[in-house]
């Protein structure tokens, strides 16, 4: 609860001082004619939007492609933390905005050598603030000069435009990650290369990431069969529904040379073959797929 305290009263001087032009705050800002923002990452696996703050570095939300919506906001310091702390954000009004008053966004932990960053909620707040023309401002006690503090400002000016472009790529956004894909069981029809409509649906989706990322360093296909039919015959089929998932990712801009094809025919079961349900669960291709 201490601690609390002061670090609110440590935010409230910071702020005061800001507000009263003190020489020991150091500011950093984009001029209104200079503010630029712009939409830096523009594909189905990644948007961000990029301001640059002269002789800081650059603020940046970011989100990717995931089952869940999700947003960061990232400052990219010139230079990093010296030593651990906590800044604090704020949503401060521009002097062109009278009696409106600053509201607190959330603290920030300063790491060594690490940018900084916010989770989820505080980044969609200082979005919904720059939407507003207000300015989200990070505070915090320099850790190269003890008698300096240091206030960042995100300048609204020329926002809207690139935030709306930004907030339709986020739309646009796979509904999953690589993470989601990158270990996938295909199933098939019996005695036949013919995938399960589920099966089907999950290569689609595979196939549509592939549209925008085919760096892959490594894609290993085990095919597999139940224990029905001959084992030569079992052998053959296992390497031929393989071989088709092979032509699939070659197809989708993924070099040959990086995809391995292994037939296993009827060993390896994952399930017993006492009926078909059972055997159905034999009957597959395994995809694990790495990234550099």
């Amino acid at each position: 609860m201490a601690n609390q305290i002061l670090r609110s009263v440590f935010c409230v001087s910071l702020i005061s001082l800001s507000l009263n032009g003190h020489s020991a705050l150091r500011q950093y800002a984009a001029k209104v004619e200079d503010s630029q923002w712009q939409l830096k990452d523009k594909s189905r696996l990644q948007c961000t939007l990029s301001h640059n703050i002269p002789g800081y570095g650059e603020a940046m939300f970011n989100s990717t492609a995931s089952k869940q919506l999700n947003m960061e906001f990232e400052l990219d310091m010139l230079r990093l933390p010296k030593s651990y702390g906590v800044a604090a954000v704020y949503s401060v009004p521009p002097k062109w905005m009278p009696g409106q008053i600053q509201r607190a966004i959330a603290d920030m932990t300063i790491r060594k050598q690490y940018n900084g960053d916010l989770p989820e909620q505080a980044a969609w707040t200082m979005l919904s603030e720059l939407e507003k023309g207000f300015w989200p401002t990070i505070y915090y006690q320099d850790w190269y000069n003890q008698y300096d503090r240091v206030a960042v400002g995100l300048n609204a000016s020329n926002f809207i435009g690139p935030y709306e472009k930004f907030a339709e790529c986020v739309s646009n956004l796979l509904p999953y990650s690589f993470q989601d894909i990158a270990y996938t069981v295909l199933t098939y029809q019996f005695n036949n290369t013919e995938l399960t409509k589920y099966s089907q649906k999950r290569l689609a989706m595979i196939g549509d990431y592939l549209k925008v990322d085919t760096d892959l360093e490594l894609v290993l296909l085990d095919g597999y069969t139940d224990s029905f039919g001959g084992r030569a015959i079992n052998k053959k089929l296992s390497i031929q529904r393989a071989v088709e998932i092979k032509e699939f990712f070659s197809s989708m801009g993924v070099s040959p040379d990086r995809i391995d094809v292994t037939g296993h025919g009827e060993r390896r079961h994952v399930s017993t073959n006492i009926n078909e349900t059972s055997r159905a669960k034999n009957r597959r291709v395994v995809i694990r797929m790495s990234k550099p």
